[in-house]
C-alpha cells in the first residue's frame, strides 16, 4: 500500500520514526524501544516516553507499512516504503566536505582518454561512498589526430593512435612479413594527413570509399597498411564499454555477511551492464539526483539494492551519461544525495 504523507504523522511518531531510521541506516540493526527511551531528539532533548508508549507508536508504525520487524523480538526496521518517506519528506542533506570535494575534483585531472578520468571519478566515489560506483560513459568516439604505425617484429607493428583529447592508445597490428619500415611510415603520414580531425568510424568509412573509387593516391599495399592500421579500432568502437563500476568489493562489509545470498545476487545484477545502463538511463531525463530504493526498480528489486544517480551535462546543457552509487539500502542518503550531484556537475566541467 502506498505510504501515508509525511504531515499524516503527529509529532511524536515523526521523531520515532526518524529515530529507527537513522539508526538503522547507521547500524544496519532493527531498533528497539528501549534504545529508542534513551535517544535524542534532533533538539537535543530526550523523547519522554515508556518504552510501552515508543512500543504503542511503533506498531501504529508498522501498521502504517512503514516500519517492519524482522522477528519477533528483534525491534524495528524501515521498509522500503518507509525509507521513501524519509528520504522525500525528513532527510536533511549534508553537502559535501571540502576534503570529499577535493577527492572527486583532483580525479578529473587524470592524463589520457577521457574514459580513464570517468574511472577514476568511479573509483573514488565508491571509496567514499562505500559502495560501488557507477558512470555511464557518454556513447561516443574519439577524434583522430595522429597515428604512427612502428615496425615491432617481422609481420607486426604497433599502431599508436593520439586524439584529439589528448588521448594516447596503443594496439598490435598483424602485417605480412614484406612489410618495411618506409611503407609503415607512408600509411602513416597518409592517416594524419587526410583523416585526421574525423573519428574513427568516419576515417574509416572515408578510406574504403576512396580505395573503392580509385582516389587514394596509395599503392595496394599502403592501402592494406592504412585499413589495418584503422579496423585495429574500428573492429572494437561498437563495443566500447557504456558503464564503468568500480568498488563492488565494498559492497561485502560486515552487515553484508549476514546476508550473503543478497549480496550474491546483487553482485550478479552488476555483472549485468546492460541492464544497469537501462536502469541508469532511467535518470537521464532527471533535472536532479534520482533514487531508487529497493524494488522501486526492477534489476535490483531481489538483492533489495538502492540506486542513487545524477545526470550530467556538457556545457551546452546536453546529457551526456550518468554518475551515481549502488549499494544496500540502508544508504545514508543525507550525504549520498549531495556527493552524487557534486560528481555530476564535476563531470560536466570535464565533458566541456
Amino acid at each position: 500500500m502506498p505510504s501515508p504523507p509525511i504531515t499524516e504523522l503527529n509529532t511524536r511518531a515523526r521523531e520515532i520514526f526518524r529515530q529507527v531510521v537513522e539508526s538503522y541506516i547507521a547500524t544496519g540493526q532493527p531498533v528497539g524501544s528501549k534504545l529508542l527511551a534513551g535517544a535524542k531528539t534532533a533538539t537535543g532533548v530526550g523523547l519522554n516516553l515508556s518504552p510501552a508508549s515508543i512500543r504503542s507508536v511503533l506498531s501504529d508504525l508498522e501498521h502504517l507499512g512503514l516500519l517492519a520487524a524482522p522477528h519477533t523480538s528483534a525491534g524495528r526496521m524501515p521498509t522500503e516504503q518507509g525509507l521513501r518517506l524519509f528520504v522525500d519528506g525528513m532527510m536533511q542533506a549534508a553537502e559535501p566536505t571540502l576534503a570529499e570535494r577535493t577527492a572527486i575534483e583532483r580525479q578529473l585531472t587524470t592524463p589520457g582518454p577521457i574514459e580513464a578520468s570517468l574511472a577514476a571519478v568511479s573509483s573514488v566515489l565508491s571509496d567514499l561512498s562505500a559502495c560501488a560506483g557507477v558512470i555511464m560513459v557518454p556513447r561516443r568516439e574519439p577524434r583522430l589526430r595522429q597515428l604512427q604505425l612502428v615496425a615491432l617484429s617481422p609481420g607486426r607493428a604497433l599502431a599508436v593512435l593520439v586524439s584529439e583529447d589528448g588521448g594516447i592508445e596503443n594496439r598490435v597490428v598483424e602485417l605480412t612479413a614484406d612489410v618495411t619500415p618506409s611503407m609503415l611510415e607512408q600509411a602513416s603520414n597518409y592517416i594524419t594527413a587526410h583523416l585526421g580531425g574525423r573519428t574513427l568510424t568516419e576515417a574509416f568509412a572515408l578510406i574504403r570509399q576512396q580505395i573503392t573509387t580509385g582516389q587514394s593516391a596509395l599503392d595496394a599495399a599502403s592501402r592494406d597498411l592504412v585499413t589495418r592500421g584503422l579496423a585495429v579500432w574500428t573492429e572494437d568502437a561498437a563495443r566500447r564499454p557504456v558503464l564503468i563500476v568500480r568498488g563492488q568489493a565494498n559492497l561485502l562489509d560486515e552487515a553484508a555477511l549476514t546476508d550473503l545470498e543478497r549480496v550474491r545476487l546483487l553482485l550478479d545484477d552488476l555483472e549485468n551492464k546492460q541492464s544497469v545502463s537501462e536502469l541508469l538511463d532511467a535518470a537521464r531525463e532527471a533535472e536532479a539526483t534520482r533514487i531508487f530504493i529497493g524494488a522501486e526498480n526492477r534489476l535490483f528489486a531481489l538483492s533489495g539494492s538502492s540506486v542513487i544517480a545524477s545526470p550530467y551535462r556538457d556545457r551546452e546543457g546536453k546529457v551526456v551519461g550518468v554518475v551515481g552509487v549502488i549499494g544496500p539500502t540502508r544508504l545514508n542518503y543525507a550525504r549520498l544525495v549531495p556527493m552524487v550531484d557534486f560528481t555530476a556537475h564535476s563531470l560536466g566541467k570535464l565533458i566541456g
